[in-house]
């Protein structure tokens, strides 16, 4: 299966998935960011993936971003989208458009901390645990349905930044995990449902029990 893999910084998720790609049933077949200089761009140019730059900035609107993404997207001949750090907000145009073919992972246990800050909310609300969420990528903002998570204890001494270092650690295995789920046809979307080997998901699978 041919992934777009969307970025706008460092890439650490992307060269997770770039790592696996040889045992998995996906290609990488395009990188776009919406930054110019984002690093990510360099860790795609050395493993030989083409890469595209789109500058929201140039943009009108976010519609017209939106669009012109999925016109690059689509003449790649992309079938699914993978959101690795991608720090923009989607338009319906663009999440109806691969509706059921693009994942995101998010630092928070959905439906915990959508948006930003998620690490020091969690800091702020006392919480004994952190971790990680996948979900399918639906119009609303960190509400799709949430395919896996990942769990990481909250102690006395973590900041923001350790939260951070922790549960990145836990999304470089996780993601090309969950990616290759849907590569191989074991996870699909269907009546806004994670549907995971032939059945409906009802809770969220935990890393830890695989």
């Amino acid at each position: 299966m041919r992934i777009a893999v969307l970025i706008s910084g460092k890439g650490s998720n992307l060269q997770a998935l770039i790592d696996q790609a040889d045992q998995a049933h996906y290609e990488i077949g395009l990188v776009l960011s919406n930054r110019p200089h984002a690093e990510g761009l360099k860790k795609a140019e050395q493993a030989g993936i083409p890469t595209a730059i789109l500058d929201h900035s140039q943009f009108e609107s976010r519609e017209a971003f939106d669009t012109a993404m999925i016109q690059i997207i689509d003449n790649y001949k992309i079938e699914v989208v993978i959101l690795a750090g991608f720090m923009r907000i989607l338009t319906p145009i663009f999440t109806d458009h691969f509706l059921g073919r693009m994942l995101n992972i998010h630092p928070s246990l959905l439906p915990k901390y959508p948006g930003l800050n998620t690490h020091q909310r969690a800091l702020d609300a006392d919480d004994k645990e952190h971790g990680l969420s996948i979900h399918f990528v639906t119009s609303e903002l960190d509400g799709g349905p949430v395919i896996l998570q990942a769990k990481v204890p909250i102690t006395n001494e973590d900041t923001a930044e350790t939260l951070q270092k922790k549960i990145q650690l836990q999304e470089h295995i996780a993601y090309p995990l969950v990616t290759n789920w849907l590569a191989s046809g074991d996870l699909i979307f269907k009546n806004n449902q994670v549907w995971y080997k032939n059945a409906p998901l009802t809770t969220p699978i935990q890393l830890t029990e695989l």
